[in-house]
C-alpha cells in the first residue's frame, strides 16, 4: 500500500504540472484541466491515483500545501492597494460571507431537500472563493485595478476566514447543544484573533530576519522562509486548532509588505512552488471523487449551484459593496465572478472524513456537491469572465503600455520618458538591486528571469503596445523582442544593440519584425555608467519644422552623438515613440535626449544644427535640463 501511495503522489504531481502546461497552451483555466486529469487518473478512470490509500497522510499533505498557497497569496497583497478598496473588502469578507453561508444553506435545503445539518455545512463550505483560481483569471483578463484588487483580496482573506468558519461549524454540528453554539461563536473569534496576532508577529520577525545579509547566508533565504512558514502554520494549529490558516495568511501579508533584500526573489520562488502544489492537490482531491456521487445529485444539485451563482453571489456583492465607491458595472462583474478553489475542495474532503468517522450520513454527497460548485463556477465564470469584463468596459485597454527588459539606469531614463507621456511601464529584471532602484523611482517591477513564461505572463505582454530590450546583453534583448513579437503578438518591439558587437545584427532585428533602438548600435555601458555617476541628464527639445533624422555624417556636425548625446524618444501629441533610424519629424515633436554634462555645449550645438530648439518652460524661458 505504501508503494502505491508513493506512486500515486508522484503521478499526481507530474499530472498536475502537465495539466497546467496544457491549460496554458489551450488558454483555458488550469483548474478545468486539473479536475479532468484527477478524474482520469482516479478510480473512475485509469485507477492509477488512489488518494484513500494515503489515509491521514492526505490531510497532512493538504494542510501543508494550503499553508504555502495562502502564504504566497498573502505576500502578493499590496496594502496600499487594499486601503483604497478597504470598505468593499471588509464588507465582502464579513457581511458578504454571512450572506453566502445562509444562502448556500437555504439553496441546499430547498433544492436537494437535505436536512439542516448538512445544508448548514454546505453553506459554510462555499463561503470561500480562492486565490488559486481568481489570481490566474485576473492575469488573463487584465481588469482595471479597483475590481482586480477587490477580487484578489477577497480570494485570499475569505479563504482564511471561511476555512475556520467551516471547521467551527462542523464542530458545532457534531455536538449540537445550546452551550456549544455559544462556545462556537467564541471559538471562531478566538481562533481568528489568535491567528491574526500570531501571524503578524511571525511575519514581521521573518521580515526582520531576511533583512540582514549576514544572518541568513545567500541562497538559503527561500528554503528557510518556506520551512519557517510551515512551522508557523503547525505551531499555530498546535496552540489553537485550525488557526494556522489565518496565521500564515497574515504572516504572508506582513512579509510581503515589508521591504527585504530578497522579497522579489522570494515571491518568484513561492509562485513556482504554489503552481506545483495546486496541481498536486487538485489531481489528488478530484481523484477522490466518484462520478456516480456527482451524478446522483441530479437536477437538485444543478439548481443549487445555479442559485449560488445567480442569486446568492449577487446578494453577497450587494451587501458587501453597499456604500462603496464601486459603480454599477464593477458590482455587476463582482456579482458574476466567484469561482471556488482548493480550500473549498480540501475542507469538503475533511468534512466527508469527519462525518463518516462520526457515523453521520451524507459526507460523500456534501463533497460531491462542493466539487460540482468548483467545476461549474470555474468553467462557466472562468470562460465568460473575459467577454463580460470587455462588455462592461472593465478590461484594461489592449495594446497599451510598455514592457522594458532591464531596470538599469538607461532603461529607467527611457521609462521616465514614457511615464511623462502617460504610458504605463513595467520593468523586468533579475537583479534585486536594480529592481529596488526602479521601485524607489515609482515604477512597477517584476523580478525574475524575464525570458521565462511565468514572468512574461505576469507582465501581461500580450496586451501591451510594445516592448523594449535595453540591457547590456544584445542576445537577451533580441530573444526578448523575438518572443514578444512571435509568441505574444506584441505590435512593436525595439532592441538596443552595443557598438562593436556583432552577435546580433540589424538585419536579424528586422527579420523578427523589431526595430533598432536609438537608431544604431550605441555604447550602452558608457551611458549607464554616466547616469549612475550623475554626469548625464535628460533634456527636452522641440521641433519647429518637419524634417528627417540626421546624423553627424550628413550634416558635417562637429561631434559624434554617441559620445556626447543619446536620443531616447520622441513625444508626438499624446504618444511617445522610441528614437530610431530615419524618423520623419513633424512640427511640434518633442525630443528627449541624454546629454553629457561636461560637453553640453557641443551636444546642444549639434541638436540646434539638426533643427531642434530647447523646449520653453511654462514662463517662456528655455527649459532647465531635466534630472537624469
Amino acid at each position: 500500500m505504501t508503494e502505491h501511495a508513493a506512486l500515486g503522489i508522484a503521478l499526481a504531481l507530474a499530472a498536475g504540472m502537465v495539466a497546467q502546461t496544457l491549460a496554458r497552451h489551450l488558454r483555458v483555466p488550469g483548474i478545468v484541466v486539473l479536475l479532468g486529469a484527477g478524474v482520469l487518473l482516479g478510480p473512475d478512470g485509469l485507477n492509477l491515483v488512489q488518494p484513500r490509500t494515503l489515509g491521514a497522510t492526505l490531510q497532512t499533505l493538504v494542510g501543508f500545501a494550503v499553508a504555502v498557497i495562502l502564504f504566497e497569496g498573502g505576500m502578493n497583497l499590496d496594502l496600499r492597494r487594499l486601503r483604497r478598496e478597504a470598505r468593499s473588502i471588509r464588507q465582502l469578507v464579513t457581511a458578504g460571507a454571512l450572506v453566502t453561508a445562509v444562502g448556500g444553506a437555504l439553496a441546499a435545503r430547498v433544492f436537494l431537500d437535505w436536512e439542516w445539518t448538512r445544508s448548514i455545512l454546505f453553506g459554510s463550505l462555499v463561503i470561500v472563493t480562492g486565490p488559486t483560481v481568481v489570481t490566474p483569471l485576473l492575469r488573463r483578463i487584465r481588469l482595471k485595478p479597483a475590481v482586480a484588487t477587490v477580487l484578489e483580496a477577497e480570494g485570499v482573506l475569505v479563504d482564511a476566514i471561511g476555512a475556520i468558519v467551516a471547521v467551527v461549524t462542523l464542530e458545532v454540528v457534531l455536538h449540537p447543544v445550546a452551550e456549544n453554539v455559544a462556545l462556537g461563536v467564541w471559538d471562531l473569534a478566538s481562533r481568528l484573533g489568535f491567528g491574526f496576532v500570531f501571524g503578524l508577529v511571525a511575519g514581521l520577525l521573518l521580515a526582520l530576519l531576511l533583512r540582514f545579509e549576514r544572518v541568513v547566508p545567500e541562497g538559503l533565504e527561500n528554503v528557510l522562509t518556506l520551512s519557517l512558514a510551515l512551522a508557523i502554520f503547525q505551531t499555530s494549529n498546535a496552540i489553537r486548532p485550525e488557526s494556522g490558516i489565518v496565521t500564515v495568511t497574515v504572516a504572508g501579508i506582513a512579509l510581503g509588505n515589508t521591504k527585504t533584500r530578497v522579497l522579489e526573489d522570494l515571491k518568484a520562488f513561492k509562485e513556482q512552488l504554489t503552481v506545483m502544489l495546486i496541481g498536486l492537490l487538485f489531481v489528488l482531491l478530484a481523484a477522490d471523487i466518484r462520478l456516480e456521487e456527482v451524478r446522483s445529485l441530479g437536477l437538485g444539485g444543478a439548481l443549487t449551484v445555479a442559485a449560488l451563482m445567480l442569486v446568492v453571489r449577487p446578494l453577497n456583492v450587494a451587501v458587501g459593496t453597499a456604500g462603496s465607491d464601486l459603480g454599477f458595472r464593477e458590482k455587476l462583474f463582482l456579482a458574476w465572478l466567484a469561482p471556488r478553489g482548493i480550500v473549498a475542495a480540501a475542507v469538503s474532503s475533511l468534512f466527508a472524513q469527519e462525518l463518516d468517522a462520526a457515523g453521520l450520513p451524507g459526507g460523500s454527497e456534501l463533497r460531491a456537491l462542493v466539487f460540482l460548485v468548483i467545476a461549474a463556477t470555474v468553467l462557466i465564470q472562468g470562460l465568460t469572465g473575459g467577454p463580460l469584463a470587455q462588455l462592461l468596459g472593465l478590461r484594461l485597454p489592449t495594446n497599451s503600455g510598455y514592457v522594458v527588459l532591464g531596470a538599469n539606469p538607461l532603461a529607467l531614463a527611457m521609462g521616465a520618458v514614457f511615464r511623462e507621456a502617460g504610458d504605463d511601464v513595467v520593468f523586468l529584471d533579475s537583479n534585486p538591486d536594480a529592481c529596488r532602484a526602479a521601485e524607489s523611482d515609482g515604477f512597477r517591477v517584476l523580478f525574475g528571469n524575464a525570458l521565462s513564461e511565468a514572468v512574461l505572463a505576469r507582465a501581461d505582454l500580450d496586451g501591451r503596445a510594445g516592448c523594449i530590450g535595453i540591457t547590456p546583453n544584445d542576445e537577451a534583448n533580441f530573444i526578448f523582442a523575438r518572443r514578444a513579437r512571435v509568441e505574444f503578438k506584441v505590435p512593436m518591439a525595439w532592441v538596443a544593440l552595443r557598438r562593436g558587437h556583432t552577435s546580433v545584427t540589424s538585419s536579424m532585428v528586422e527579420g523578427v519584425g523589431a526595430r533598432e533602438l536609438f537608431g544604431e548600435p550605441r555604447n550602452l555601458d558608457l551611458w549607464m555608467v554616466r547616469l549612475e555617476r550623475g554626469i548625464a541628464r535628460t533634456e527636452a527639445w522641440t521641433r519647429d519644422e518637419p524634417g528627417a533624422a540626421g546624423s553627424e555624417g550628413e550634416t558635417g556636425g562637429p561631434v559624434d552623438p554617441d559620445n556626447v548625446l543619446l536620443p531616447l524618444a520622441v513625444i508626438r501629441g499624446r504618444g511617445v515613440v522610441p528614437y530610431e533610424r530615419d524618423m520623419a519629424f513633424k512640427k511640434g515633436d518633442e525630443l528627449r535626449v541624454l546629454i553629457l554634462d561636461e560637453r553640453r555645449d557641443e551636444g546642444e550645438a549639434w541638436l540646434a544644427q539638426q533643427g531642434w530648439e530647447p523646449r520653453p518652460s511654462a514662463e517662456g524661458e528655455p527649459q532647465a535640463p531635466a534630472g537624469g
